[in-house]
């Protein structure tokens, strides 16, 4: 469930992202990957962002009897987000995964975001993400589960640096309290391009976690950019462990709606730096 938001944090998710597990499951393909860098929308302003992950080396046996193995596995979610206040966003997944030439929906996820106001203006910036979600059967061995995700970051005009030590809780027979941190560090190299490194890890529940070769860790190379009013994040990542998706591919497109009556260069949360390519929606990242 790791997501992840720079884009650019959502993880996710650098966002939702593909390097989230379930619940006392193996490493799984995941919607959002993705690190989240305390970017929100604008106080009425309504943003989206098309999440995009395909694992061409992955898993082949699932991570639970039913379950979904992640090999060649297209896994995403449209996201949605509204600023409620200029500390406070709401937002909306619904995730689904492609295998096999067949389509599966995995439900929704609902999620609100509270951040230091203007983080992209701040040297050191922080924040925490709530995240519920109801997930189908070939998903998950639980029915709902909670991300609590602690957004912390320090940036200068050059520079950022990201962490989200995140904390998935699945509820239930099968439900477990794991440890699935993010981080991100990204150089800036124009006005709306960032390139840096991404890590998703799934280190297995608090107190118990799984030995080194079971546990997930994987490396982005990333790159955030805009592409007219969109912002772009795209990223390869490589797993470092056996339990890790080998390979695999992210991106993240995202558009900010303009807010009635203003012209604000819309888009912060997908990508990171001093200035973000999406300067209010979607970060989690300087962001992934």
């Amino acid at each position: 469930m790791t997501k992840h938001r720079s884009w650019g944090v959502a993880a996710a998710g650098l966002s939702s992202a593909w390097l989230l597990f379930t619940s006392g499951g193996a490493a799984r393909a995941t919607d959002e990957i993705q690190v989240y860098n305390a970017g929100i929308a604008a106080i009425g302003q309504l943003t989206i962002q098309q999440h995009l992950n395909y694992v061409g080396l992955g898993q082949k046996d699932p991570p639970f009897p039913g379950g979904i193995p992640s090999h060649n596995s297209l896994n995403g979610t449209p996201e949605f987000a509204y600023g409620m206040t200029e500390w406070w966003e709401l937002g909306l997944y619904l995730p689904f995964s492609v295998q096999n030439q067949q389509f599966l929906s995995d439900a929704f996820k609902l999620r609100t975001l509270f951040v230091s106001p203007n983080a992209a203006d701040r040297s050191f910036f922080y924040g925490v993400n709530f995240e519920l979600g109801y997930e189908m059967p070939r998903f998950s061995q639980t029915r709902f589960g909670l991300e609590i995700r602690p957004i912390i970051g320090i940036r200068n005009a050059e520079y950022e640096f990201i962490v989200n030590p995140i904390v998935d809780v699945g509820f239930g027979r099968y439900g477990e309290v794991d440890f699935t941190p993010a981080a991100r560090v990204a150089r800036k190299f124009g006005n709306d391009l960032f390139a840096g490194f991404e890590y998703y890890a799934d280190f297995g529940e608090i107190g118990n976690f799984k030995k080194l070769s079971e546990q997930s860790h994987t490396l982005f190379a990333v790159t955030d950019f805009k592409v007219g009013d969109f912002g772009v994040n795209f990223g390869v990542g490589y797993g470092l462990t056996p339990a890790s998706d080998r390979l695999v591919v992210k991106t993240i497109i995202g558009y900010a709606f303009p807010v009635p009556g203003t012209t604000s260069d819309a888009n912060a949360r997908m990508s990171s730096g001093p200035v973000n390519p999406f300067a209010h929606p979607i970060t989690r990242s300087f962001q992934p």
